[in-house]
């Protein structure tokens, strides 16, 4: 196990509240890593999960992460094994579909911020009780969107999310309104079409037309 600095858990922490939109990623080509990467940071992105739902997800964070000024997390994280191994690539924070005990355990023995996620008030009120006050609200479209989410979260005004799942362009500024969203999760932006025919300029395009649309919200 790697270990961390200090100022880690905080930096991946400061970078999804700053950029507001965290890319995510399914990609199993380790020749694009780097120039996904580059095309994510030319349209202002400074931060992406890589989901492991890939076999070479893995050297794809380490890949990635070799550069400091940016700051990638795992996906799909799945067990405590998984952690470590992304840890250990560099990933810099954990991302699960659920709320996982193990995972609990090993990210708060590594000190790795880690973002369970959950869909019901009894999950987010499970994860408050275990001390979470950040939190992943997934899948957000198909549980019934923004609507749906601010009911839910109206009792915990102490607490914060990040919405994924279905999430776009059209729908984002919703999401946004609600002062407990910390930012969203979305995958339009690295979409696997465009992966496929390596059209990173798109992918950078996308980014600054997603970075100028969170700029405006928060002006």
């Amino acid at each position: 196990m790697a270990n961390l600095s200090m100022n880690k858990p905080l930096r991946s922490m400061l970078a999804i509240a700053k950029q507001k939109l965290m890319p995510v990623v399914v990609i199993n080509d380790v020749s694009q890593a780097e120039p996904l990467r580059e095309a994510l940071k030319q349209g202002g992105i400074f931060t992406a999960e890589v989901t492991l739902r890939t076999p070479n997800a893995i050297r794809i964070i380490q890949i990635m992460s070799e550069d400091p000024d940016f700051c990638v997390g795992a996906g799909t994280v799945l067990s405590s094994r998984d952690a470590d191994k992304a840890q250990s690539a560099g990933a810099q924070f954990v991302v699960s579909p659920g709320l996982s005990i193990a995972l609990v355990d090993e990210c708060d023995r590594a000190a790795m911020p880690y973002f369970p996620g959950v869909a019901t008030p009894t999950e987010i009120q499970r994860a408050r009780d275990l001390g979470f006050s950040e939190l992943k609200f997934f899948p957000a479209e198909a549980l019934g969107g923004a609507q749906y989410l601010k009911a839910v979260v109206a009792p915990f005004h102490d607490m914060k999310f990040i919405p994924t799942g279905g999430i776009n362009l059209t729908n984002v500024d919703l999401y946004l309104a609600l002062p407990q969203v910390l930012a969203v999760g979305g995958s339009w932006i690295v979409s696997e079409r465009l992966l496929a025919t390596g059209n990173f300029s798109a992918i950078t395009s996308f980014t600054r037309e997603a970075v100028a649309q969170m700029n405006s919200h928060s002006s």
